[in-house]
């Protein structure tokens, strides 16, 4: 049990101050509910994932999935990389905290994404599995997390400028949290503009056509300050292809699937952090959710 009060300077007025009211008493359950994150809900419909919930903006929406992608991305017509699908909902929940999809591809490779609201975040848990008798070139895949709301800089805000939302968005280099544009800001590429920072386990050949930065990333996270810098969004991975800042108000943490051989089955974990703005507090639950990045 844990005793608060409202103004107490006297001992020996305890008693007193007891029967008036002065003090209230809450159980160490309640004290943590009081401190715990928001809960979420989220509802998918016509390819749009929303979260929603008592944070800046009430609501997050990601086009899950944008794409699919081949290999040999880097220099190549986008045209020629994404493989199409169809994404169908298989269950959601009556609470809205629990959603299944079912993606399939042109190739034939089957993706099933279990997406869970938790507390303080979305976990994705990921199968990709590919029952035919050929390879399958399906090497990674793009949730595109849309974030001008939850930035304060969309489009009712900031109707000419698209690109507002950087100065609220991050990463980590180096070990530490390094707001857009980063330091080496890359702006030579296929299509521009946009920004792509691609880890050491991943060919450079095999990203997005957007400018390259030669930067490698210190962890898989990717994510943005709230408009009043009271919460931050990121999001990670595991494994990951890329981390992207997009071009329609958007960052992503895009997933790497690899191939997959006739037969062949992977799993791919996710999670999508909604927080008060406690930096340290990101890196120690990602490194709790994420033990071998």
């Amino acid at each position: 049990m844990i005793l608060r009060h409202s103004k107490c300077c006297f001992p020996a007025l305890l008693p007193a101050l007891l029967l008036a009211g002065a003090f209230t008493f809450t159980t160490a359950e309640e004290d943590k509910a009081a401190d715990a994150s928001p809960e979420l809900q989220i509802v998918w419909q016509k390819n749009i994932l929303t979260v929603s919930g008592d944070f800046p903006g009430g609501t997050l929406d990601i086009w899950y999935l944008e794409a699919y992608c081949r290999p040999g991305s880097t220099d190549r017509d986008w045209n020629e990389t994404v493989i199409k699908h169809e994404t169908t909902l298989k269950r959601a929940s009556a609470d809205h905290r629990e959603i299944d999809l079912e993606c399939r591809l042109a190739d034939g490779v089957v993706v099933n994404h279990a997406i869970r609201a938790t507390e303080g975040g979305i976990t994705f848990n990921i199968t990709a599995s590919n029952p035919t008798d050929k390879n399958s070139e399906a090497h990674w895949a793009q949730p595109c997390i849309r974030v001008g709301t939850f930035t304060g800089t969309g489009e009712d805000t900031h109707p000419d400028d698209r690109y507002a939302y950087l100065e609220k968005s991050f990463l980590f280099v180096d070990g530490k949290l390094e707001r857009m544009p980063t330091k080496r800001w890359a702006v030579s590429a296929l299509y521009e503009p946009g920004q792509v920072w691609c880890p050491e386990h991943v060919s450079r050949d095999d990203v997005n056509p957007r400018p390259l930065s030669p930067i490698v990333p210190s962890n898989g996270l990717i994510g943005c300050f709230s408009k009043d810098e009271t919460h931050l969004m990121a999001v990670a991975f595991e494994p990951y292809q890329e981390l992207f800042q997009g071009v329609i108000r958007c960052l992503h943490s895009d997933f790497r699937v690899g191939g997959l051989a006739p037969g062949e089955k992977k799993t791919i974990h996710g999670k999508l952090y909604l927080m008060k703005a406690d930096v340290q507090e990101l890196l120690e639950t990602y490194a709790n959710d994420f033990p071998q990045s």
